[in-house]
């Protein structure tokens, strides 16, 4: 019966509002505010060499590429291994480089000068179609790309932030990831997007790890549907 008992209780919890945890959240790991830089292009190359790294090494390859090549027509034109060697410090360079080639070629494909700033203005389910269209774009490529560049209500929703918002019944366990940037959108204000998703990796970061989550010293402990489960 005790058994019983505990299996029932998370779905006796109230489940947590986005507002809550973004108030709770916030206060206790803080927030850098939001600034749109705008540089859209960039913001896309930089998230394409981020995939499976390290924001250390993505970054560090990044400005190598911009060290190496004067515009984004030379890194087209590049052979993919000038490409490759550029970008070798943010791992994978074998398969990352004829992507980024790939990818810049259709943006000047499609909008010569790679200037994106009519994304800002074009409805929002366009402008995400319109980048995940494009070479190796994935929802979450584009979902970066329109908050952090151009200041969009898009919810990028990385390892962190689905692992999390599973835990806390915002998504369903097993939902696919694409589906779980709508499912999490749906519940969230435009304005809320962003503190959404920073409050989340950090809380991934700092308490709710994959493996070994960190549930005595969780801020959420009192309503997560997950206490006395295993990890998922």
């Amino acid at each position: 019966m005790a058994e019983a008992q505990t299996n029932a209780r998370p779905q006796a919890l109230a489940r947590w509002r986005p507002a809550e945890l973004i108030a709770i959240l916030g206060e206790a790991y803080g927030r850098v505010e939001a600034r749109p830089h705008r540089d859209a292009i960039s913001e896309l190359v930089l998230t394409l060499l981020s995939q499976n790294t390290s924001d250390h090494n993505s970054g560090h390859a990044f400005h190598r590429l911009l060290e190496r090549f004067e515009s984004w027509d030379e890194v087209i034109d590049a052979p993919t291994s000038e490409v490759e060697e550029a970008i070798r410090p943010g791992g994978l360079a074998p398969t990352k480089a004829p992507r980024i080639q790939a990818l810049l070629a259709e943006v000047r494909e499609q909008t010569p000068g790679y200037e994106l700033a009519f994304l800002e203005t074009m409805p929002l389910e366009e402008a995400k179609a319109w980048l995940r269209a494009l070479p190796g774009v994935g929802p979450k490529t584009a979902a970066i790309v329109l908050l952090f560049a151009l200041g969009r209500p898009a919810l990028p929703v990385d390892t962190h932030v689905e692992r999390v918002a599973k835990r806390l019944g915002l998504a369903p366990p097993r939902m696919p990831v694409a589906r779980v940037h709508d499912e999490l959108e749906a519940q969230l204000e435009p304005e809320e997007m962003y503190a959404f998703h920073v409050d989340l990796i950090q809380h991934g970061r700092r308490t709710c790890h994959a493996r070994a989550p960190r549930c005595e010293d969780c801020l959420l402990l009192e309503r997560c549907p997950r206490v006395g489960l295993p990890p998922r």
